[in-house]
């Protein structure tokens, strides 16, 4: 890419330099011709004035004085010389001088002006002034050497100026370049900084736009996975029991054992596809039955609490909305807080569905010692503490935000903790048509 800009301009300037300096050069070459031809045509008159008396009376002329480049001659009215360096007969400008007009001729050596010598209006000679095409091709060379170096001049310039610009537009595009390797790589912490180019810095900004996306949903796939584990440990921890206490007592029916094992598989099974669509957000929001809801909840909690001496206590409050969010998201938010209220909490465990302010509000209290900890450091994410709490569910509030709704500890001893989701969107009523004033109704 820098080769191609920096030839690009170079071959530009080289255009616009060739267009500029041939013409000029051109016109240089006629103006020395021309300046020449004046110099010499001054001189000869100049002489012609001089001598204008002496050639009137046929006396002699002294050409001592006449030095420099230009060599003169003077030639009488019949086209003798008659003093000066020149042709010994009367060349093509000198007759035309006799004749009254200026004469101007290239004998191929020398440039030649011939002038009139004129006394009274009558032409009694003529002045002839020649001086070498040197002159002139030297006058030339010197301007032409001048505009050669400017047109160097400006061909360097123009490639450095090429050279800077392709670096400044090259060297962002190896930064991409690497940037996108290194992010191809796995390296999603690869930022590029900016390069003043709009159009640069636009794809730069969706590079680290991409690779800012793909680092959050590494990491969040990562704690995904983390927390993911332990909604199914607990689920496998009572398959593996049920089924070394159906091999403890071998005289005990194996069938009923095997029926709840493959129920308990069902429901892992059905834990492990909500988890996946989740991570792949895939779930799609829809309207969650509460009372199918709470019937699941009956059917898969009452029996471990009751187990454990304590009971399970659900209220669905009349009149309250269905929520709008992915069902599978719900169950596992409520099956985090639900183990959580089994291992750690104390006495019933009330689960109550509720409307509140736009919102369907789920309440998980039980009547246990409660939470030691602030609500933001519950909710961080997993740890081993004390007393247990937190385990999951900083897995479940990602659930619940995933899904626009909230998760938040409402009371801390006894604890309650509410998950709070949006609700079905009702259909706006159209209002009645107005009735003209005398009408009928």
């Amino acid at each position: 890419m820098r080769t191609r800009i920096v030839g690009l301009a170079v071959w530009i300037s080289v255009l616009a330099v060739g267009l500029f300096v041939v013409p000029l050069a051109v016109g240089v070459w006629r103006y020395a011709v021309v300046d020449e031809r004046s110099d010499l045509e001054r001189a000869a008159n100049a002489v012609a004035i001089a001598v204008a008396d002496d050639v009137l009376r046929d006396d002699p002329i002294d050409d001592s004085g006449w030095t420099g480049d230009a060599k003169i001659s003077v030639y009488g009215d019949e086209g003798e010389r008659i003093a000066g360096r020149g042709p010994a007969e009367a060349s093509p400008a000198v007759s035309a001088a006799l004749d009254g007009e200026p004469g101007l001729e290239s004998d191929g050596t020398d440039l030649v002006v011939a002038v009139p010598v004129s006394h009274d209006a009558e032409v009694i000679g003529a002045v002839r002034a020649a001086a070498p095409h040197g002159i002139v091709t030297r006058n030339v060379a010197l301007a032409w050497a001048a505009l050669t170096a400017l047109a160097t001049l400006v061909i360097a310039a123009a490639w450095l100026v090429a050279r800077r610009q392709a670096r400044r537009l090259a060297a962002p595009l190896e930064q991409l370049s690497l940037a996108a390797r290194r992010l191809g790589e796995g390296d999603f912490s690869v930022r590029t900084r900016p390069s003043d180019v709009p159009e640069i810095d636009a794809v730069g900004g969706a590079l680290n736009t991409t690779a800012g996306r793909l680092d959050d949903l590494l990491a969040r796939e990562r704690a995904f996975s983390a927390d993911a584990s332990h909604q199914l440990r607990t689920p496998l921890a009572g398959l593996r029991l049920r089924l070394e206490a159906a091999l403890e007592r071998p005289d005990g029916d194996l069938r009923r054992a095997m029926r709840a094992s493959l129920v308990d598989a069902d429901r892992l099974e059905q834990t492990i596809d909500e988890l996946l669509a989740l991570a792949r957000d895939t779930a799609a929001a829809q309207p969650v039955v509460l009372d199918v809801l709470f019937a699941e909840l009956d059917h898969d909690w009452r029996g471990r609490l009751r187990a454990n001496g304590r009971d399970l206590r659900l209220e669905l409050q009349p009149g309250t909305p269905q929520p709008l969010a992915s069902v599978g998201a719900v169950r596992q938010v409520l099956r985090v807080l639900l183990d959580n209220a089994v291992l750690h909490g104390g006495g019933t465990v009330t689960v109550t569905a509720r409307e509140s302010a736009d919102a369907v509000a789920i309440d998980v209290a039980d009547d246990g010692a409660g939470v030691d900890l602030s609500e933001t450091a519950l909710f961080t994410g997993r740890r081993d503490r004390a007393n247990g709490h937190g385990i999951g569910l900083a897995l479940a509030r990602r659930l619940v935000e995933a899904q626009g709704g909230r998760l938040q500890l409402n009371r801390a001893a006894p604890p309650v903790f509410t998950l709070l989701l949006p609700t079905v969107p009702q259909p706006e009523q159209s209002e009645p048509e107005p009735v003209p004033v005398g009408s009928q109704p």
